[in-house]
């Protein structure tokens, strides 16, 4: 089963896990790698789409056959009925896996999502990755009232805050390896109690691994 980042601008493989490809294992043929990666980027593309997902959440998703398994963080319960619902429209599309894990509803994540949020993306060096540049990073009367998780920042944003329990993890991508440095820093910098930094650079990608 082969899965994929969603957060990748272009749909790339992210992982191999249990029940997929092994070393040595008979490859699909031409028609059928090629009718997996157009199944991909229908996916990818529908679920980028949605209005409600947004850089505190988290998505991938793997094929198996004409079966989608949806997995991630979604910060909102609404994501993650709303992802299934759309896959399951998609033309090929057989049966849909639901495996997004809901993050809590809690106001001290939220808190911690909006000191990480300021921290990164109100960094001189990492503000070109603001959509809303310009606009001023404290909270909006919506904000302060609903939380930052019910009333994100809006546009695409590369790099993903996801928060549980206090502990924070970045996903998606970044140009260099310095701005994937400096968004750790940032964000270890704030209340976040962990920091996990999956930021992938891409000046890096596609080069042989130092051993």
């Amino acid at each position: 089963m082969r899965f994929f980042a969603l957060s990748l601008i272009a749909v790339s493989l992210y992982s191999q896990e249990a029940g997929g490809l092994k070393p040595g294992g008979v490859r699909p043929s031409a028609s059928d790698e090629k009718a997996i990666m157009a199944l991909a980027r229908n996916v990818q593309r529908e679920l980028i789409r949605m209005p409600n997902y947004g850089l505190f959440d988290n998505l991938r998703f793997g094929i198996k056959g004409y079966t989608v398994y949806l997995r991630g963080y979604a910060s909102r319960p609404t994501l993650k009925s709303d992802a299934e619902r759309i896959v399951q429209k998609i033309e090929g599309v057989e049966k849909v896996v639901n495996e997004i894990e809901v993050l809590p509803l809690s106001p001290m994540d939220d808190d911690v999502r909006l000191a990480v949020y300021r921290a990164i993306y109100g960094h001189p060096a990492l503000s070109r990755y603001n959509p809303n540049r310009g606009t001023p990073l404290f909270p909006s009367l919506a904000r302060r009232t609903m939380g930052i998780t019910q009333d994100p920042p809006p546009g695409f944003h590369p790099i993903h805050i996801i928060v549980k329990n206090g502990n924070v993890t970045l996903e998606g991508v970044v140009t260099n390896t310095g701005d994937r440095t400096i968004a750790e820093l940032q964000a270890n910098g704030s209340s976040a109690f962990s920091v996990t930094n999956n930021l992938i650079a891409a000046s890096e990608e596609g080069k042989p691994k130092k051993r």
